[in-house]
């Protein structure tokens, strides 16, 4: 893929989380504080609820302590460093191109007395602006897929992790038998051409060095999760028209009906990866 490309993903993805409407949708609809995936009990499951479990499950697969430099790639409104300087008093470094989500970030980390702990930056994590080796913990959820080189973003990971520091993330992937051109109307909603999978990420950190990677496939609660945000979509609808448009809206409840099509239908995946530098060459 191009430079130009890749700039371009990127800079959509940027302007697309600084527009008020997606703003708004998002704290809103999404999740609030924690704008990602959830674990559901049920179907039914309200996501608000749901959302704050991944972040504990992928939390217990670490060892943090109030020592621990961790660094949140595409962190959103800061759900989860909150919830990581609260629990382990850890210092975190959110870093993400939204200058719109970074402010309500900011916002909500003095509301809740932690911005002694939480520092908010706005960047790219295809080009991380910090020096080697300056983090025990790279931390991300569900973003690495707006990125058009997900190879740049883990090498750059591996850069600025320490010796035996630990990368943990999320995102939304497909199978690795997903018929060609299948997700189509999924990818041409966040301007991309492909999804990572399990796969692709172990062989990116195979590449690297990194022996040491564990995978837990959680991908039955990604279909839930996004036929739970289009039902709450849809039963708010006239609140959310107001407040974010109808054309908006419309598209909204369209994208996430390929998503949730192509979730039944086998052709994406979600879960937790866990890699350790311990191993490196």
């Amino acid at each position: 893929m191009s430079t130009a490309t890749e700039k371009t993903t990127v800079d959509k993805a940027q302007d697309y989380y600084n527009s008020t409407p997606a703003d708004e949708f998002y704290f809103k609809i999404w999740g609030g504080e924690h704008i990602h995936v959830g674990i559901y009990k049920h179907s039914k499951e309200s996501i608000r609820d749901a959302s704050p479990r991944i972040v504990h499950l992928m939390a217990s697969k670490l060892k943090l302590d109030s020592d621990t430099k961790l660094l949140d790639l595409g962190s959103g409104y800061g759900g989860a460093a909150r919830y990581l300087t609260k629990k382990y008093g850890c210092q975190v470094t959110c870093l993400n191109l939204s200058e719109t989500q970074n402010e309500r970030n900011e916002s909500l980390n003095k509301k809740n007395r932690l911005d002694n702990l939480i520092t908010v930056m706005e960047g790219n994590f295809e080009d991380i602006p910090f020096s080697d080796n300056s983090f025990d913990v790279v931390w991300s959820q569900d973003a690495i897929v707006h990125s058009g080189n997900r190879e740049q973003v883990l090498s750059e990971v591996n850069r600025v992790l320490v010796e035996n520091g630990d990368f943990i993330f999320t995102d939304l992937m497909q199978t690795y038998d997903c018929p060609k051109n299948i997700l189509k109307p999924v990818l041409e909603r966040i301007h991309l051409d492909s999804l990572g999978s399990f796969g692709f990420y172990v062989e990116q950190a195979r590449k690297l060095g990194i022996q040491k990677a564990e995978v837990v496939d959680l991908s039955g609660h990604l279909t839930t999760h996004y036929q739970r945000v289009m039902e709450e979509t849809r039963k708010r609808y006239d609140e959310m028209v107001e407040i974010c448009g109808k054309e908006y809206i419309d598209k909204m409840i369209q994208g996430l009906k390929h998503w949730v099509e192509a979730g039944k239908n086998d052709h994406l995946s979600w879960g937790i990866i866990h890699m350790n530098k311990c191993d490196i060459s």
